[in-house]
């Protein structure tokens, strides 16, 4: 094999594959990038069982051909060098040459016979939204899975269609996030939990350009994403997903429309009095007037805020972790929230006007009486 291309070009789809290179070593072959070329492309590969990525990038092939080489040292070699026209050449003796202006490196390479294809997924299920919308839809709700490995099902999203409908939701056992986003088309009904992982890596590499589309297929066990020159792979994790309806149509004795800036302002600045070891909760109290009261008491100060809003219903005082409010806050992206309570034990839904994202956070147990 034999080819010349850019330095930004092939860093780009370096940087795109990178995110599926295995961190741990099982197989050497798993630690490199596939490099094939062919039909005037250069398709680069990574893939470490669970997560595959593949792009095509524009090159000059002199001599069609596939190797694989190591993708850390690979990696570091063409970022060092000049950005200028990069030429790569390998030869029978399983040795790659990289040449650049005036640096020249020979590396060890390995066949690429021994690489491992893609995960299978057929494309009888598939959905197609916006990089746009699937960039809000991971950002929406990315923030709600467990890090917590030994709870797959909650490391994971639920991707649910039903009647043209698609609803992503992320849970970690203190809060739930669900963003809803109505699809185009004739779509099949369909459940699958996508790894919070995968997200993450697809988030990164995808434009987020609203007339460019990303196509979805799902099988049993796999799932593909295909946009621009790039398909992305993933396993699924097997499992039924935890049943949420109930907590998402819990009945509330209290409404109120906040200012999320304002609220969020008032939430952080109570934060500043929380040290890492503290868990005490931020006390929210809503009266017969139209404010809404924050109170927070530390070994480092006390603070007490208020601010207006509209409301419905009747009082409360209730305790919330602060940064689990302040994350769903941050990825709503309208100037008001809506925000329903019952009392100070139950569930707290918070939803943007349109009712298109959707969050539920547990409270803390507190005394009210003690407030």
């Amino acid at each position: 094999m034999r080819i010349k291309c850019k330095k930004k070009t092939l860093l780009g789809g370096i940087n795109i594959v990178s995110k599926a290179v295995s961190a741990k070593v099982v197989k050497s072959i798993l630690e490199c990038f596939l490099l094939e070329a062919k039909d005037g492309k250069l398709k680069i590969t990574a893939n470490n069982l669970n997560l595959g990525i593949e792009t095509y990038i524009d090159c000059t092939i002199i001599e069609e051909g596939m190797v694989a080489l190591n993708a850390k040292l690979f990696s570091d070699i063409i970022r060092k060098l000049e950005d200028s026209d990069i030429d790569i050449e390998t030869n029978s003796d399983y040795k790659t040459t990289i040449i650049c202006e005036k640096s020249k490196f020979d590396i060890p390479c390995w066949s690429g016979e021994d690489f491992p294809e893609l995960l299978a997924v057929n494309k009888d299920k598939s959905i197609t939204i916006s990089q746009l919308s699937l960039k809000d839809v991971i950002r929406q709700t990315i923030f709600s899975i467990s890090e917590n490995e030994n709870s797959k099902l909650m490391s994971g999203e639920l991707f649910d269609v039903k009647d043209n409908v698609l609803s992503v939701v992320s849970l970690d056992g203190h809060r739930i996030s669900m963003r809803k986003i109505n699809l185009k088309g004739d779509n099949s009904d369909l459940t699958a939990v996508v790894p919070g992982k995968t997200l993450q890596e697809i988030s990164k590499i995808i434009g987020g350009e609203a007339d460019k589309d990303v196509n979805i297929y799902f099988s049993d066990k796999n799932m593909s994403f295909e946009f621009d020159d790039t398909r992305v792979v993933s396993r699924l994790i097997e499992g039924e997903y935890f049943k949420i309806a109930h907590m998402l149509s819990m009945d509330s004795s209290l409404m109120v429309k906040a200012n999320r800036n304002e609220l969020m302002g008032c939430i952080d600045r109570a934060s500043l009095l929380i040290q890492e070891t503290d868990k005490k909760p931020i006390i929210v109290s809503v009266k017969n007037d139209n404010n809404l009261y924050i109170k927070l008491d530390t070994n480092k100060g006390s603070i007490n805020e208020e601010m207006e809003i509209e409301k419905e219903g009747g009082e409360i005082i209730i305790g919330f972790n602060p940064s689990f409010i302040m994350d769903a806050l941050r990825v709503i992206d309208d100037d008001k929230v809506n925000i329903y309570m019952n009392d100070s034990k139950s569930p707290c839904i918070i939803k943007d006007v349109d009712e298109t994202f959707t969050y539920v956070i547990l409270p803390i147990n507190i005394n009210p009486d003690a407030y």
